[in-house]
Order: C-alpha cells, then structure tokens, then sequence
C-alpha cells in the first residue's frame, strides 16, 4: 500500500507534530518543547500545569507503544548497542539543557515563530549531528 512506504510515515509523523505545537499553542498558550515539560516535572517549577505535563508524555510515549501492538512495527536501524544508546541518550540531555529547548521547542515551535535564537539553535544542532555523523560513520567507522 502507498501509505506503507519509508517517506509515508516521516511525512504523516511531521503532520501529527506540527498539528500537535499548534494546537498546544493555541489552546494552551505555551510551547510543546518535550525536554521543557519533562524538565518542569522534574524540578518542580511545573507543578501547577503537571497533570497536562504528564498527560503529554504519557501521549508521547503510550501512541507509538499502541500503533506498534496493533500493526507491525516501522523499519528502524537502531544501534544494539546499550552503551552507545545511553551515552547519546545523555548527550541529547546534556544538549537540551545547555541549548535551552530541544528538537520540537526550537525546531518545530521557534523556527516556525521566526524566532532568532530557535533558528541558530537549529542549525548548530543540525550542523552538529552532521558532522558526528560524518566522523563516527565515514572517519572511523563505528556506526
């Protein structure tokens, strides 16, 4: 089926982000920045907002686990590596953190707000993946 190809599934993914951010702006007034809601409940400044907080997470994370038990599962090329998954798992943590947002706060959220420092945030993140890729894969072949 055409909706079962690799770009189907980046393209309708895409959508249900983008119409996810605008909705939560628009309803709620705030960004849908995941590392900025996880990062609230963590250290407590979020906590009058926290059953929407975890609401949202438990949608981030419960949606694909009910895709995948009721279709097969998407292609993915995931590393088996455990060290390796948790060691980037750390240093996307470390990197929202001093980057001050994340993938969707900055990417999705700010770049479509034209906002300056999301856009710069982008590109440094983006530029930054680029080159790891290019020096762990093609310079030393690890991945």
């Amino acid at each position: 089926m055409i909706w079962q190809t690799d770009w189907t599934f980046g393209l309708i993914g895409g959508l249900m982000i983008g119409c996810a951010a605008a909705i939560f702006l628009i309803a709620g007034g705030r960004i849908m920045g995941v590392s900025g809601i996880l990062g609230a409940l963590i250290d407590g400044t979020g906590r009058q907002t926290a059953a929407e907080r975890i609401a949202f997470l438990a949608g981030l994370i419960g949606v694909p686990a009910l895709y995948v038990a009721f279709t097969s599962p998407v292609p993915g090329n995931i590393t088996p590596s455990l060290g390796l998954l948790v060691l980037a798992g750390l240093l996307v943590g470390i990197g929202t953190r001093i980057g001050n947002g994340c993938t969707s706060g900055h990417g999705v959220c700010g770049m479509s707000r034209f906002s300056r420092r999301s856009i710069i945030a982008t590109l440094i993140y983006i530029g930054a993946g680029a080159l790891t890729v290019l020096v762990l894969r093609h310079g030393l072949g690890v991945i």
